[in-house]
């Protein structure tokens, strides 16, 4: 028996799919995760598991570990890709003892995994997310509808709410990599900046290369 297997990929949850290497699979015998950054953090206890089988798309790159559960507040459809054959990881997470765990006796620990299974698989607040889509649009609205109105006929130019847009993005998940009380504010209780970190990072990274290149078109 192994203590623990981890392992990086990709992971589709529901009709969303998170490439790799934006995916991490998490076994030990009491838990297993699916940290899929932004695309969900999904954590199961043995009980929870109908079945982990193969699941086989595209060959070589779409070959994965297909989890059948029982949690009404996930997505039903739920899988974990990888570039290993799905046999070698079934096999690497049956020597961890997860699906031979059978415990009647709750512990602390798994209390805590039902309180964030109640609260879905997405790790942001859900009204955190409403306004932001609202904010979002109406920016990108206010770039474009201008540009369409009045052409220009030396060519087509975003607004400055395309700008203004990336800049606020860029902004947010700054304060989201640096201040823990923000953190509060914008992920569910229970969701760690670990479990998102690879998301914000490429966030910052494509947001901030994005403003520039549209700022400097401006001039």
């Amino acid at each position: 028996m192994t203590e623990k297997f981890t392992l990086t990929g990709g992971a589709r949850i529901g009709r969303a799919n998170a490439t790799y290497p934006f995916a991490d699979l998490y076994v030990d015998k009491d838990v297993l995760k699916i940290n899929a950054s932004i695309v969900g953090n999904l954590v199961f206890q043995p009980k929870d598991i109908i079945e982990l089988k193969e699941y086989k798309s595209i060959p070589l790159i779409g070959n994965g570990v297909k989890v059948i559960h029982r949690i009404e507040n996930y997505s039903k459809e739920v899988v974990f890709w990888t570039f290993k054959d799905p046999r070698f990881v079934l096999n690497e997470i049956k020597k961890t003892g997860f699906l031979n765990n059978v415990n009647s006796n709750l512990s602390d620990a798994d209390l805590e995994i039902m309180k964030r299974q109640n609260q879905g698989g997405f790790p942001i607040k859900k009204p955190v997310v409403v306004v932001s889509v609202i904010v979002w649009n109406l920016l990108l609205l206010s770039a474009f509808i201008p540009a369409f109105l009045n052409p220009d006929p030396k060519g087509f130019h975003f607004g400055i709410g395309v700008n203004i847009a990336l800049a606020l993005l860029f902004l947010t998940s700054v304060l989201i990599l640096v201040s823990k009380s923000f953190r509060k504010l914008i992920l569910k209780e229970g969701v760690e900046f670990q479990d998102i970190k690879k998301f914000i990072y490429f966030i910052i990274l494509l947001s901030g290369m994005l403003f520039l290149s549209f700022g400097l078109a401006r001039f």
